[in-house]
């Protein structure tokens, strides 16, 4: 009896033993099955969005009116529209994602809320008009994309942000082609918002861009017309098609500037502020130059430079804002291309 209880311990023991070595040994070769693993991940190419193939800009296309489109991640908004003008916005933008690093030069500021006063124009004109504007956003923020800048200087070498520089681009001159084909000439109006000067002082007037520089301006109107070219402008096309002189379509009775300014919205120029005055003043950038008619083309262009205070302030002072602009851009319309906007 008590050897074969020896003999049932000794088996027990090498029971024991050897599974022990087994439970061992499967930990071991578990382990190098995860390490088979974690090195197989560790060739995968970390950015593999780069191998990115980017459809062909219009492949949206047919653009139908009412209708919005997106770019790349929607970092791109286009609303297409079937009256002759156009409304942008390149600084209101909100949108920060990772695979576009912060721009390293150039100006970086959101021009704030001019995204919302945009759309609320927009509405205005529909309203108004019974035809919708087309209006291209960048929802881009200005430390990703700057879209009235160059190419080189808005998205500083990253392919993502060149995309959305491209497409915000290329909707433009969808629109402007379209307006050409079906009225022939019409209007661009690029949205911006200015702030405080670097001394403190806040102009609260709204700039008014169309490439004729502050201290020109401020000449005269006799040096004005013996200085300054028309065809430098970015509204040569209307100029052409006016029966006003170049002074009074950019600062006389008739000017957008003037019209806005009698709504109740102070403007430079104007009859009233024919020049900066020596102040800081933003003459048009890069949008203005690129599309208006300063280089040929149907589509003239005005940058529109707005303070926050009474224009971009809240949901009011858009609304009142968007009312007198839609009005003031119906007018001058007419009175410069003899017509009046509608559907």
């Amino acid at each position: 009896m008590h050897k074969h209880k020896l003999r049932s311990m000794y088996f027990l023991k090498n029971f024991l033993k050897y599974l022990y070595l087994f439970v061992i040994a499967w930990l071991i070769s578990c382990e190098d099955s995860n390490q088979d693993k974690v090195e197989e991940k560790a060739v995968v190419p970390k950015d593999t969005t780069e191998k990115e193939v980017f459809p062909t800009l219009g492949h949206d296309a047919p653009y139908i009116t009412d209708s919005t489109y997106f770019g790349r991640n929607n970092y791109i908004e286009y609303i297409a529209g079937n009256i002759p003008i156009i409304l942008s916005a390149p600084h209101g933008g909100a949108l920060t994602p990772d695979e576009i690093p912060d721009r390293t030069y150039g100006t970086t500021v959101t021009d704030a809320n001019t995204y919302q006063l945009t759309k609320v124009i927009m509405d205005s004109m529909v309203i108004r008009y019974g035809g919708r504007p087309h209006v291209i956003l960048c929802r881009l923020k200005r430390t990703k994309l700057d879209a009235n800048r160059d190419s080189i200087e808005a998205a500083q070498n990253n392919r993502f942000a060149l995309r959305a520089f491209n497409e915000f681009h290329f909707y433009i001159d969808q629109a402007k082609k379209k307006i050409e084909r079906d009225f022939g000439s019409g209007l661009f109006f690029d949205m911006h918002g200015h702030g405080a000067n670097p001394d403190g002082f806040y102009d609260l007037r709204t700039w008014l861009g169309y490439l004729i520089k502050g201290d020109e301006l401020d000449l005269s109107d006799d040096e004005l017309k013996n200085n300054v070219d028309p065809s430098m402008s970015s509204i040569r096309a209307l100029i052409d098609s006016s029966e006003f002189e170049f002074v009074e379509l950019l600062r006389g009775s008739s000017s957008f500037g003037t019209m806005l300014t009698d709504l109740g919205f102070s403007c430079v120029p104007s009859s009233d502020h024919l020049g900066p005055e020596g102040s800081r003043f933003f003459s048009g950038g890069y949008n203005t130059l690129v599309h208006g008619s300063k280089n040929g083309g149907m589509i003239s262009a005005i940058q529109i430079e707005a303070p926050k205070p009474g224009i971009r302030q809240n949901v009011t002072t858009w609304s009142q804002f968007a009312k007198s602009f839609t009005t003031a851009v119906d007018e001058y319309f007419y009175r410069h291309i003899n017509r009046r906007i509608k559907n």
